[in-house]
Order: C-alpha cells, then structure tokens, then sequence
C-alpha cells in the first residue's frame, strides 16, 4: 500500500520508508540530488535516518553535468 506524498508538486504512493530508500525507489543517485522536506534541505548526511510519513511534501532537484 504504501504512504501518499507529494513529490515535486505531484501526489504518489510510494513504499520507501526514509528519503534514502526514496531515492533507490525512484533510482536516483544520492550523490547527485538535493531534497527539501517540508521546506526544509535535508542534509545528505542523515538521508538514511529522515523517515518519511503520510503527507509529507518533497522537492528533489537531480544535478546535471554537462559542458
């Protein structure tokens, strides 16, 4: 079943437990993504340890590089 969040403005049922499996739910590299939660960065550090709940709003922003 799964927890609903909003996920760059979109709703999304998602099983991911913490940010970290968020980002291997949705096959992001952590290395390479910011995530603010509830308007607040997530520092990368503590990605594995930030759970996630019903309702939660989540920005992800995926760096590029290029040249």
């Amino acid at each position: 079943m799964g927890i609903a969040i909003t996920l760059n403005g979109e709703q999304r049922q998602v099983q991911a437990a913490t940010v970290a499996d968020l980002l291997r739910e949705i096959g992001l590299d952590t290395r390479k993504v910011a995530v603010e939660r509830n308007e607040e960065i997530v520092p990368r550090s503590t990605y594995a340890a930030t759970t996630l709940v019903s309702g939660d709003a989540l920005e992800i922003v995926h760096f590029i590089g290029g040249g």
